[in-house]
């Protein structure tokens, strides 16, 4: 299977490198995203890239955007390489780019949770709050909230950790009615991904949106749903058989890396371990299988993949 690492030279200008993605400007109000196989852990980008990780990324977010479109919006134009110029059309970007238009993003992460898990467990089992709101006692890890819960936080600056915030704080952030806005979208979209995802056996825990605001034809600034959508890399997603509260499942995700590296003594800091090939590939088999199983379509359909696993 292919792997990406570096995004090559395309003839366009290069406005950010992200820990996974990279982003160019591609003119008229409109952005590139180039979706690498590269794969963090601990805040640290590892040496070895997980095959079609990228696609995966890209295939997966093309797939929400269409399927929570009567919900809200979104910044995608196109996942086709034809609709690129000459220069980027490169064999090796086929199934990872996403042309979209440029949007006034929002300065607070949209996390929406529907179980007790992560920074939530940790904070509830220390202060019985959930970014500081009142939550029923008595829950164990892992528990189902009894209704999902906006729960934003900040966006950090390079090198430093995100924040938890209270929905007041967001308010404070953005302003009322775009916080409430944001509160229902997110909502919605949740509800309509964790019935899809129970479908096919699966838990959203919880999961990051990015919204921003584009100018209709009339001027008009909606919100939509931007950068990646419930993906592996933003959402928590558990294999219901695996689910017995009092502990947190797996995920499924680069679960295989964690788990590898929490057997060294690491710093947890650069230059991060060598990776070995089996728990590089099992990561890379999870990645398509979350595609597969969770949005019903075959990884193998998708542009640029070649080798890829069959549905289990």
């Amino acid at each position: 299977m292919s792997s990406l690492s570096v995004v090559p030279e395309l003839g366009l200008p290069h406005v950010h490198s992200g820990k996974v993605r990279d982003l160019f400007d591609a003119g008229q109000g409109q952005l590139l995203m180039v979706a690498s196989d590269r794969l963090s852990a601990f805040d640290v980008v590892m040496n070895e890239a997980v095959p079609n990780k990228g696609r995966v990324l890209t295939a997966m977010s093309a797939f929400w955007f269409e399927e929570l479109s009567e919900i809200i919006g979104n910044h995608l134009i196109s996942t086709s390489l034809d609709s690129l110029p000459l220069s980027a059309q490169l064999p090796e970007l086929a199934g990872r780019i996403m042309l979209c238009r440029r949007a006034e993003m929002l300065p607070i992460e949209c996390i929406v949770r529907g179980f007790v898990a992560g920074s939530a467990w940790k904070e509830y089992s220390q202060n019985g709050t959930i970014h500081s709101m009142a939550v029923p006692a008595g829950m164990a890890e892992a528990d189902r909230l009894e209704e999902p819960m906006f729960t934003p936080s900040t966006k950090a600056a390079v090198g430093d950790h995100d924040e938890n915030i209270s929905f007041d704080a967001a308010v404070q952030l953005i302003g009322g009615e775009l916080a409430e806005q944001a509160r229902s979208l997110s909502l919605q979209m949740y509800s309509v991904a964790a019935a899809k995802a129970e479908a096919a056996g699966f838990f959203l825990a919880d999961t990051k949106f990015e919204l921003g605001l584009i100018a209709d034809s009339n001027g008009n600034k909606n919100l939509v749903v931007a950068d990646e959508v419930l993906t592996p890399d933003s959402s928590r997603f558990w294999l219901m058989q695996d689910w017995h509260p009092g502990s947190t499942p797996q995920g499924f995700d680069k679960q295989p890396v964690r788990d590898f590296l929490e057997t060294l003594t690491w710093n947890k800091t650069p230059p991060p371990p060598a990776l070995p090939p089996a728990v590089v590939q099992a990561t890379a088999d999870r990645y398509q299988q979350a595609y597969e199983q969770i949005c019903g379509l075959r990884f193998e359909d998708w542009p640029g993949v070649t080798g890829a696993i069959p549905t289990v």
